[in-house]
């Protein structure tokens, strides 16, 4: 008997390929697959606000992107001997407030020039249970302040298209040519309870289906189903069963490849991995004759794809395999 009903998405319309600029804004999940999508030599800049869970932090931080928003001292707060900001991940915070505004605004001002040229926006949906200040205002991280300074509410599916729906127009204003793909993050926020991290994820589900139908430069990628519905085992689950292991970021990972990138740059990333596997190689003897050898013949491979792809970045491994 087959214990296993495999999902296989529906290749994209329009596909990534190398000559590409990829935005990704998220959750955690996002940073894996931008982390993957880097080591292949994509260009890509991942999470300019640090990792985001809910879609009014996730709306927020792509419209102060568009508007090249700098930030000052009135919008940070001090707690925890460090200085933080609502809109940011604690890996801004600072005891120094001026260099937590100098890493903020440096941010804002690279993501700005990236999505001015971007070609794709991929943005991981996390949760749309929202955490507000008294002011009404949502957070994007609660920096540990205790939880009962904050209304934690559930969002609704109009108030989710809607708030996404406004940075979609913003951006396309911004950047005409861009594209957007949605996913959906396959991690478990049980700690909001089963019932209601399931509540939560339909809400994203339905909300961003939506969109989708509505606008023809926005695409789904099921990152979620595949883990919940395809691998469906705690097995591909880390200790926590809460976050996708190993096995499974690489199962989704394998399917975003096959469905949303182009075939050329496919066989192009079997090359990439092959350079990326000798480069992390560990040489039992480096002064060895067989080791330069070794050197020799990736420097070679790398050269020629950088002079094959001139458009994607190899000077790292060149340095590496010649020195």
């Amino acid at each position: 008997m087959d214990f296993h009903l495999e999902f296989t998405p529906k290749p994209f319309d329009s596909k990534i390929n190398h000559r590409h600029m990829l935005l990704l804004v998220g959750s955690c999940f996002t940073e894996q697959i931008g982390a993957k999508l880097a080591s292949h030599k994509f260009s890509v800049l991942d999470n300019p606000n640090g990792i985001l869970f809910n879609p009014v932090s996730i709306a927020k931080s792509v419209t102060s992107y568009i508007e090249n928003k700098k930030y000052g001292k009135e919008d940070l707060f001090y707690q925890n001997e460090c200085w933080n900001s609502w809109e940011h991940h604690s890996r801004f915070s600072n005891p120094d407030a001026d260099e937590c505004l100098r890493l903020i605004n440096e941010s804002q001002t690279r993501a700005n020039a990236f999505l001015k040229t971007a070609n794709w926006l991929l943005i991981t949906l996390g949760s749309s249970f929202v955490y507000e200040l008294e002011n009404k205002n949502v957070v994007a991280n609660c920096h540990k302040v205790p939880t009962d300074k904050f209304n934690k509410r559930l969002l609704s599916v109009d108030e989710v298209a809607t708030g996404l729906h406004a940075m979609i127009e913003k951006a396309l204003a911004f950047n005409p040519g861009l594209k957007i793909i949605f996913t959906i993050s396959p991690v478990r926020h049980l700690r909001d309870g089963f019932v209601e991290n399931n509540r939560s994820k339909a809400t994203l589900i339905h909300a961003v289906h939506q969109l989708v139908e509505k606008n023809e430069t926005c695409f789904y990628f099921p990152a979620y189903e595949l883990v919940i519905d395809d691998l469906r085992d705690y097995r591909f689950y880390a200790e926590d069963m809460v976050h996708p292991n190993y096995a499974a970021t690489n199962y989704v990972w394998e399917k975003f490849i096959a469905a949303c990138v182009d075939e050329p740059s496919q066989q192009l990333m079997k090359e990439i991995a092959i350079i990326v596997a000798a480069k992390n190689h560990k040489p039992f003897n480096p002064t060895s004759e067989q080791h330069k050898k070794f050197l020799q013949t990736n420097s070679e491979k790398v050269k020629r794809l950088q002079q094959q792809y001139p458009y994607i970045n190899f000077e790292e491994e060149i340095q590496f395999f010649s020195s």
